[in-house]
């Protein structure tokens, strides 16, 4: 169970060792550290295990910092989504205003269109009773007309019968 993890200064990778591993190799630093043998302890790698150690805390600083910053990443995706909805939902609720200004405008331009459909019918209507007039006025017309001439055929009967 060897997981890599990439070191922060010098780019090189190191190994993370089972916490038993690092159990181990400390109780047996701590016994290296006791004991008599301060020249040995440099041949049998306690400095390296030390230096390997040091490596690892780097290395769990570096997640930990690579964590922190996704996290911070993540929180402003988060606060940029939720800005993007914002105005998303102020932009749907303007569009609606503006669909319903456009359906009222609808409903005005269908009543205007019946009021002058009425309006017009008005004016078939009275344009039929003007010609209904205007024919009845024909007729009387012709009717006087047809009078008049026959009064004045009488009135030249009676004209020449007085002369």
């Amino acid at each position: 169970m060897f997981d890599k993890f990439k070191n922060q200064e010098g780019g090189e990778m190191v190994e993370e060792k089972s916490k038993d591993e690092t159990r181990e190799e400390s109780k047996e630093s701590e016994f290296r550290d006791e004991s008599s043998f301060p020249d040995k302890s440099s041949e049998i790698g306690i400095g390296d295990l030390m230096d390997k150690r040091a490596k690892l805390d780097e290395a769990i600083d570096y997640v930990g910092l690579m964590i922190k910053n996704l996290k911070d990443k993540r929180t402003s995706l988060e606060k940029d989504i939720e800005d993007e909805s914002v105005d998303i939902k102020n932009l749907k609720e303007k569009l609606e205003k503006v669909s319903a200004y456009i359906d009222e405008e609808n409903q005005g331009i269908k009543e205007l269109t019946r009021k002058r459909q009425d309006v017009e019918n008005e004016a078939d209507e009275v344009g039929s009773m003007i010609n209904n007039l205007k024919n009845k006025l024909s007729g009387i017309d012709k009717i006087v007309d047809g009078e008049g001439d026959i009064v004045k055929k009488i009135k030249e009967s009676r004209e020449s019968l007085e002369s």
